[in-house]
């Protein structure tokens, strides 16, 4: 497989920031349906693809998921051209069958539903990432928070899909350089890594 030139790379990673505020430049649903075709690609356990997406265009769904957030994050939702949810459905090896047809992988999660939460909440949150260098690629910029009560927006935005429970939620837009921090440190490999 070929290096990605440099500019990739700084767009995916070196120049690229978490934005806290956006332009007035719209997202349209066909971005949305973009990311999703990248990151969907992104590996998987076993292609489980458990992250179950909501985008949250319309100022009711945005207001809606305001009133779960904490901090300054409602603002930010409100403004926001998009918020998406990234979920993680439980029930997530019901699709196995189809997404991983090679083995019974479905067997491999039935009656261990400690095994489906732990599966679910690692792919999902990989999902988010891809979901986030997605939007990076194309042009966009996203803003991940945890400042919110999960067991609301389940219930707001979840209510009629049990076995589906928020991850984590970002904002998403053209992003808006002027709302970022400087950037945090990032350390040298020999702070946190060792080769074994």
């Amino acid at each position: 497989m070929p290096k990605i030139a440099d500019e990739a790379l700084d767009a995916l990673f070196r120049e690229a920031r978490s934005f806290n505020g956006y332009t007035d430049e719209p997202v349209a649903e066909s971005d949305l349906h973009a990311i999703w075709d990248l990151m969907k690609m992104g590996p998987t356990s076993a292609n489980q693809l458990p992250a179950r997406l909501v985008w949250c265009t319309s100022e009711a769904a945005k207001a809606k998921l305001a009133e779960c957030c904490t901090g300054t994050n409602p603002d930010k939702v409100r403004a926001a051209p998009v918020t998406v949810i990234v979920g993680m459905d439980n029930d997530f090896h019901e699709h196995l069958p189809e997404l991983f047809p090679h083995v019974d992988a479905k067997a491999w999660f039935d009656g261990n539903a400690e095994l489906r939460a732990v599966s679910a909440f690692r792919n999902s949150t990989l999902q988010g990432a891809y979901l986030i260098m997605a939007a990076r690629a194309l042009g966009l910029g996203t803003g991940p928070m945890s400042g919110f009560d999960a067991g609301k927006v389940d219930a707001a935005f979840f209510h009629d899909t049990p076995a589906v429970k928020t991850n984590f939620i970002m904002t998403l837009g053209h992003g808006d350089p002027a709302t970022v921090h400087a950037r945090s440190p990032r350390p040298a490999f020999e702070k946190f890594n060792r080769i074994a």
